[in-house]
């Protein structure tokens, strides 16, 4: 009977051993659902946050059915929600009341490219986004400067590096708290760009491209890098998201 007792012992023991063992750091829901352009880079966003997951002792969700998890409830178990080149009117009334619960308890939120594209009606959300995506020229080689290094991610980010990708022209801020982590110099490539009577020319000597802020309660990162798909296996790039998905995640690292 003894044998039998510290053998249940010993099992209970290896099950807690084990469960601390892979225990994870935070929870996060990936959410890809479009309803406008659907870009093609998606699939390899996705692989990319699942493998700084497994790389980084987090949990990620993927999802695009938003009724299946943007309710109070289905949040709760979520530390930050990723929206990955999400476009168009992709939550309804009650959704959004639920995500901006969400991040009034204080929650994290990141937004990757075209989450700039995505619920232009929604004035929680562009506030919390910080500017919009308004226009974009052809897709073309930059020079990205870093202006804030004093960022999770932010540690291996070269001062000055050569990138290409969509570059988004933005429309006036929606926050006055943004804190600029990354801008694109646009004497470096044609920045006009004409689709009817929407015009870009620019924004000039300062172009941000990447930024953060704290947010009603929450915390908020974004960049509008990762229009294409080969960016996803870029180890920059990555640095770069799973710092912001850190810091959105948890507050820390600042």
């Amino acid at each position: 009977m003894k044998k039998i007792s510290l053998k249940i012992t010993l099992i209970i023991a290896v099950l807690i051993f084990s469960s601390a063992s892979y225990a994870q750091q935070f929870k996060v829901l990936l959410f890809t659902k479009t309803a406008g352009w659907h870009h093609e880079s998606i699939l390899e966003g996705v692989t990319a946050i699942r493998k700084l997951a497994d790389r980084n002792a987090f949990t990620v969700d993927w999802q695009e059915n938003a009724p299946l998890v943007f309710t109070d409830e289905g949040l709760k178990k979520y530390d930050a929600v990723i929206f990955l080149n999400t476009t168009g009117d992709v939550l309804n009334d009650a959704q959004q009341a639920s995500f901006e619960k969400f991040i009034k308890s204080g929650k994290g939120y990141v937004g990757i490219h075209s989450a700039s594209d995505t619920e232009y009606d929604w004035a929680w959300y562009t506030k919390m986004v910080g500017m919009m995506f308004k226009i974009h020229p052809q897709q073309q080689t930059a020079y990205l400067k870093v202006e804030d290094a004093n960022f999770p991610g932010m540690e291996r980010f070269p001062k000055k590096l050569l990138w290409t990708d969509e570059w988004y022209e933005f429309g006036a801020k929606k926050a006055d708290d943004l804190k600029i982590l990354v801008s694109v110099d646009e004497k470096s490539y044609n920045p006009y760009a004409k689709w009817g009577e929407n015009e870009g020319k620019g924004m000039g000597t300062m172009h941000p491209i990447s930024w953060y802020h704290n947010y009603d309660g929450g915390r908020a990162f974004y960049t509008a890098l990762g229009h294409i798909p080969a960016t996803y296996s870029d180890q920059t790039f990555l640095d770069h998201i799973y710092g912001g998905i850190y810091w959105a995640a948890t507050g820390k690292g600042l």
